[in-house]
């Protein structure tokens, strides 16, 4: 059964908080929204994902954090 979480982070602290999901392994699927709650990008997590298949993903998020003041992370895991 999924259990989803939700965490309020600024723009410079969105990187670092999705690689931490990121490490932690029991992730399905993160979803970045701005302060209104618009989607603003969802990326699915398969168990065993690593390396230059995270990369790209790690690029957009960066891009937007670099745009984006404060913004909510809602995190679907296993």
């Amino acid at each position: 059964m999924a259990k989803n979480e939700t965490f309020k982070v600024n723009g410079e602290g969105l990187l670092k908080k999705v690689k931490e999901l990121i490490k932690e392994g029991n992730v399905r699927r993160i979803t970045v929204k701005d302060k209104d709650g618009k989607d603003l990008v969802t990326f699915p997590l398969t168990f065993g994902v690593v390396g230059a298949v995270i990369a790209p993903v790690l690029a957009a998020v960066g891009a937007i954090a670099a745009l984006i003041g404060e913004c909510t992370i809602s995190v679907e895991r296993n």
